[in-house]
Formats: structure tokens, sequence, C-alpha cells
């Protein structure tokens, strides 16, 4: 058997012994019981269970009978004791985070959240991370930017596992950790961290403008029959649309052959101009504040499996499917829920993170799928419109 020689197996025990050390705040999730941390669970029907393990704390989301796809859950906790405020106060200085995770279904988006007792914008320290198999524990980090917290406050950290679909899912934790650190100082994140709704850049700092290969509507109610000639009348006469409404969706796919072997070189845009758009609906008044403001979007999904070479003048619901079940099809967790331009003419940006890009370059994800959240009727242009309207994705490659 293997062994270290004496000094150096007392150099690495004395390094990790350092590294736990200089950590303000770590949890290790050794013991039988969680403490200090509490689960939390909303917008939707999922219910967040913390589960003791050897070693790591298993949380266990129940969406099984969850109907919107927009539930979010985490698990919370005040680490404000364990800081030094006074030190974090000081601009110099920010707060970093990390956790080493594993996720029983892939891909999926984890993210970090963090937040003070007089926090108003949740977004602002929130970042993503893309977990992309089921097999590996991975760690990711995320280090501030102008954090406001000083003493007195109450200073939160939560990880958080959100809409991951209607299944039963499982994320482990196997630590967390928070430090405060110099600005100048402070190492690269670990993994890659996203940011929630980015701001959307010019498409003239784009490379590539590319439009859509193939798009079409299907439709769960007559799922054998092909609807690649949906159209409305113009003054100019028949025009061809893609009509995202309850039971019939859009799909748009790339030829992106050309860039085989490429690297996404950041988030790609996925443009959609509006032909019409009906919606209305008292959500907040029937759902409250909080799961009512989701609804009048639409969600933009992964096509991961199914029939990846499908011709819009034959695909159906059925035949994209291919015998296999919507979840072994298309990601339940959405790449993006985002309004589509209200007026005629209007457009709207889609953010594909960078790791969805990669995706659809290296061919693993064949497409998207585009579905409403809530009653709405929503026609955008299909690529046959002369004037150009219909879908495009706007990206840069790597050289």
């Amino acid at each position: 058997m293997f062994s270290l020689p004496k000094t150096l197996l007392l150099a690495v025990v004395a390094t990790s012994l350092s590294s736990i050390s200089h950590a303000q705040f770590r949890d290790d999730f050794d013991g039988s019981e969680i403490e200090g941390w509490f689960p939390v669970a909303g917008d939707g029907t999922a219910t967040l269970e913390m589960q003791p393990n050897d070693g790591f704390v298993r949380l266990h989301v129940d969406a099984t009978p969850d109907e919107y796809g927009v539930w979010w859950s985490f698990i919370k906790r005040d680490i404000s004791a364990e800081l030094d405020l006074k030190k974090l106060a000081d601009p110099a200085y920010e707060l970093r985070v990390e956790a080493r995770v594993r996720s029983s279904h892939a891909p999926r988006r984890v993210n970090f959240m963090l937040n003070t007792s007089r926090t108003t914008d949740y977004h602002e320290h929130l970042r993503e991370f893309y977990i992309n198999d089921t097999t590996d524990w991975h760690v990711i980090s995320f280090t501030t930017t102008d954090f406001d917290a000083k003493p007195g406050d109450e200073v939160f950290v939560q990880f958080c596992a959100t809409d991951f679909g209607p299944n039963q899912y499982d994320v482990d934790v196997d630590y967390y950790r928070a430090d405060v650190v110099r600005r100048d100082e402070a190492k690269p994140d670990l993994g890659e961290p996203l940011h929630y709704h980015p701001t959307v850049p010019p498409m003239n700092t784009f490379k590539h403008h590319l439009g859509v290969s193939g798009d079409s509507v299907i439709n769960t109610e007559f799922p054998s029959v092909n609807f690649n000639d949906w159209h409305v009348m113009e003054k100019s006469g028949p025009t061809r649309v893609l009509t995202i409404s309850a039971g019939q969706w859009a799909v748009l796919r790339w030829d992106l052959s050309k860039f085989k072997n490429r690297k996404a070189d950041g988030a790609g845009i996925l443009e959609l101009t509006t032909q019409s758009l009906a919606l209305g609906g008292k959500y907040r008044a029937a759902m409250g504040n909080e799961l009512g403001e989701e609804f009048g979007k639409v969600h933009v999904i992964e096509i991961m499996g199914g029939d990846a070479a499908w011709d819009q003048e034959t695909v159906s619901y059925d035949s994209l499917l291919a015998g296999k079940s919507y979840e072994d099809v298309f990601n339940t967790q959405m790449i993006i829920d985002l309004e589509v331009a209200e007026k005629p003419g209007g457009k709207a940006y889609f953010t594909f993170p960078r790791p969805v890009m990669q995706r659809l370059l290296d061919g693993t994800t064949k497409g998207v799928l585009i579905r409403p959240l809530g009653a709405i009727a929503a026609s955008i242009y299909a690529s046959e419109n002369a004037s150009g309207s219909g879908p495009k994705l706007h990206f840069n490659t790597k050289p």
C-alpha cells in the first residue's frame, strides 16, 4: 500500500487544517443534525427537506405536483457572528463563499445568494452555476463586488436550487464556507459564476448573427399534426408566424456545423420579433404577489433529446419526442423566462449563458423549445418572413 513519508504527511495535514481554520465560517455538515440552517421553498408546490448524511447534507426537493416550473428552494443561515463585519465594511474587502456540491440531475443550475438585513436588491449578489453531470463533486465559489455590510447587520448566506422541473431532486452539499477577503487579493472564483438575467449588450458586439435552419410549432392537443403552415393575414398577405399559447409551442434549431470544435466566447442572445401579443389575467390577486408576478412570460428550454434532425415541414409533437417522455427530451429547467415584446415589430432578447451556447455548438443541445408561462397568445415572426424578422441567434466564438 502506498504511503506518504511522515514529514510530507504532516505538511499535508497542517496545510489542510490551516485552510479550514482560515475560513471565518465553515460548515462541513459532519453531525447527525443540521444546525443553524433553515430550509425555505416557494412559488409553487415544491417542498424542501434537509437530510443529514455521512459528511454532507442532502437537499431533497419534491416538486412532483408542481404545475408551473417556477418554484424555488434554498437553505439559509445567519453568519454575522462568524464574520469580521468591521473589516467587511471597508470597501477594500468583500465576502467570498464556496461550496462543494453535486446534483442528481444535469445539466442544472444552482446558485449562491448573499444578502443582509438591509438588502433590497436580492439579485445583486446572486450568481448561478451549471452542474453538468450527476457523478462528480464540483467546487464553486463567488466573490462579491461592493457588498454592503457593516457592524450591526445580519448577514445571510444561501444556497439555492430552483426551477429544476416537476420531479424529485437531490442536491448534496459537502461543505459551505464564507470568508472576508481583500478585493485585490481574492483568487479567481471556481466554477463559472453567471449573472441572473444579465444586461443585454448591443447586437453589434457579436460577430455571428445566425437565422434558424428550422422553426415550427408543435401542438400537444394534436400531437401527430404538423403545423408549419401556421400563419396570419397581414396587409401584404399570408404571413408565417410561430404562435405560443396553451398547448402550442415553438421549436427552433440552427445549423452550427461550421462552428464545430469552436468554443463559445461568452453568452449568446436569442432575438424574437413580435407579430402580435394577447395577454392579461389578474394573477397576483389569485395567487399572491410573488407567484403572480411570474406569469405572462415565456420559457425558453433546451431540446436535449428526441429527433435531432427534425424537418419543419413534417415535425409534430410526437415525432419530435420520438417515443421518449417530455423529461427525456427537454431540460425541465428553463434557460430563461422573460416577456415577449408587447408591440408589433418589437424585439425581445433572451440571454443564453455561455454553457448553453457551448452545448449548442457541441450539439449536446439540439435547439430550443418556447412555451408559455401563463395564459398568453404570443405570435412571433417565423423564418419565412421576407423582412428578415425571424428568430436570430447572436453569439461570439473564440478563434
